[in-house]
């Protein structure tokens, strides 16, 4: 699927980012008419848009399974999450998430996370995972708030999961 809409929330709008957008967050200069937060982007920010672009040029345009810059109502850009590729064999697609540090706690990622595990299940994914560092309780709390199941951990990260039983 391609349909590269924004995806509009309660109260933020997840719009995908094209190639020139993410070469503009790993340059850390913005275009005119960008309204970025201060901290935006982030050292995760500038990681997901050069993951991005590594895998457009290695496999080419992933369509829906790519980052979405958060925008809040007024169009400030407070941070990014999105997909960390295509899905896999399985179907099923890793996400990650971070917003800047003045819009934490607010609820955007939870509100981002879950209107994302809406998209990849639309999109045709059969599950979506992601993880956190041990110490990142925050972030876990996201995830098992947008109604993804702890799946275990290791020495470093827990992980996560949703499974889509009714894929459309």
């Amino acid at each position: 699927m391609n349909d590269l809409r924004t995806i509009q929330t309660a109260r933020l709008r997840l719009r995908p980012l094209s190639v020139d957008e993410a070469r503009r967050i790993v340059d850390g200069r913005p275009a005119p008419g960008d309204r970025w937060a201060e901290d935006y982007p982030g050292a995760g920010d500038a990681a997901s848009a050069r993951g991005f672009l590594a895998g457009v040029a290695e496999r080419g345009d992933p369509g829906v399974y790519r980052p979405y810059a958060i925008h809040l109502e007024d169009g400030t850009t407070v941070g990014g999450i999105g997909f960390h590729g295509p899905p896999d064999a399985d179907g099923v697609v890793t996400v990650g998430y971070g917003l800047v540090p003045g819009a934490r706690g607010h609820g955007y990622a939870r509100e981002s996370l879950r209107a994302l595990i809406a998209r990849a299940r639309e999109a045709g994914a059969t599950a979506v995972r992601g993880d956190a560092d041990l110490g990142n309780i925050p972030s876990q709390r996201v995830m098992e708030a947008a109604g993804m199941a702890y799946e275990g951990e290791d020495e470093r990260v827990r992980n996560y999961r949703v499974v889509f039983t009714d894929v459309p």
